[in-house]
């Protein structure tokens, strides 16, 4: 058993496993040789993986999901302003990135965005306040609207869906930093809370969507 061990040591040292080891005959040994066989291809395994997968320190969390709501509407058209005449309230730029999980980022993602008007209510015979785009270079986004309103008992947010070329459609919502119903609002996530600045004409705000891509 020690000669097997030290031909098995010998081996790993190696980066080699042979199928040609003649073990000794008794059933405990071959037990304890086909165990000390699989442990060394599970070890083995395990440092490829380590080698070739980036280090975690370098991934980022992926955005979390929400719910879609009951007033999304596919079709919408492709722009980056959703401002048009007849839609009052305060303005706001949202600018961002669309990233993967190690921090790459994506270029042709597709962004749709619905929120309620600044009295807290929804288009559904049309789409004001409704509209797809897609990330240029880097990832980059920017849409302008407008801080939406309160609708029933949420607190204000923006609806999105993210969708990196052929991947899989991340549904969720954005909220504002300070709002008093924040804490009341079940779906409330900290984590997708926006930057927001005051600026002359209305507030800017930014935020980065990491989709669990690599």
């Amino acid at each position: 058993m020690k000669r097997a061990t030290k031909n098995m040591d010998e081996d790993i040292q190696t980066g080699q496993v042979t199928a040609e080891r003649q073990l000794p005959e008794s059933k405990a040994s071959r037990r304890g040789n086909a165990w000390l066989l699989s442990s060394v291809v599970i070890l083995t395994g395990l440092l490829m993986v380590m080698k070739t997968e980036s280090p975690a320190a370098d991934a980022a969390n992926p955005t979390p999901a929400a719910i879609e709501g009951p007033f999304f509407k596919p079709n919408a058209p492709r722009r980056t302003s959703l401002l048009e005449p007849g839609i009052t309230g305060t303005k706001l730029v949202l600018t961002g990135r669309v990233l993967s999980t190690a921090g790459k980022p994506i270029a042709g993602a597709r962004l749709d965005f619905w929120h309620s008007d600044s009295k807290g209510d929804y288009d559904n015979a049309g789409y004001k306040l409704r509209g797809h785009q897609f990330t240029y270079q880097e990832g980059r986004y920017r849409l302008e609207t407008i801080v939406p309103g309160q609708y029933g008992g949420r607190t204000p947010h923006i609806h999105v869906q993210v969708q990196a070329p052929n991947g899989r459609i991340l549904t969720t919502q954005l909220y504002f930093p300070g709002e008093p119903r924040n804490q009341r609002d079940f779906l409330f996530s900290p984590d997708l809370v926006m930057k927001v600045q005051e600026a002359p004409d209305g507030k800017v705000a930014t935020f980065d969507f990491v989709l669990n891509v690599k």
